[in-house]
């Protein structure tokens, strides 16, 4: 009974988040697109614009066929982070050494640890 409860309660959670956005997801939202010279072998970073006044860049290391980064370089200013892709139901997140990046679309939030986030637009720098 509680097994059920609780497959229907993510049921629904998933199904309020695919109702919210007004284009069906697909697999294009799984992670994030790499700009054209990424995939060439170039660094066409991505930038993070936080609520927090600041900006992170994202630059592809490993990009696959589809041109989905699969690893990536994310720097916070004082250093930078190695962060993979994680394999998501809904949306993409990266993660690496104590910081991870969960979002859907250009829509992410940046997570310093456990306690500390902030909301990020992604885009092409």
């Amino acid at each position: 009974m509680i097994g059920t409860f609780k497959a229907f309660a993510a049921g629904a959670v998933l199904a309020s988040i695919a109702a919210l956005s007004s284009q069906p997801a697909n697999a294009a939202d799984m992670a994030l697109k790499a700009p054209l010279a990424s995939v060439s072998g170039g660094c066409a970073e991505l930038v993070l614009m936080c609520e927090n006044g600041r900006q992170y860049a994202l630059c592809p290391i490993a990009v696959s066929i589809a041109g989905d980064i699969v690893t990536a370089s994310l720097s916070t200013g004082t250093h930078s982070s190695h962060v993979r892709l994680v394999p998501m139901g809904v949306g993409y997140r990266y993660a690496g050494r104590g910081i991870w990046l969960d979002g859907f679309r250009d829509q992410a939030l940046l997570n310093f640890g456990k306690h500390q986030q902030v909301a990020c637009t992604i885009s092409p720098s």
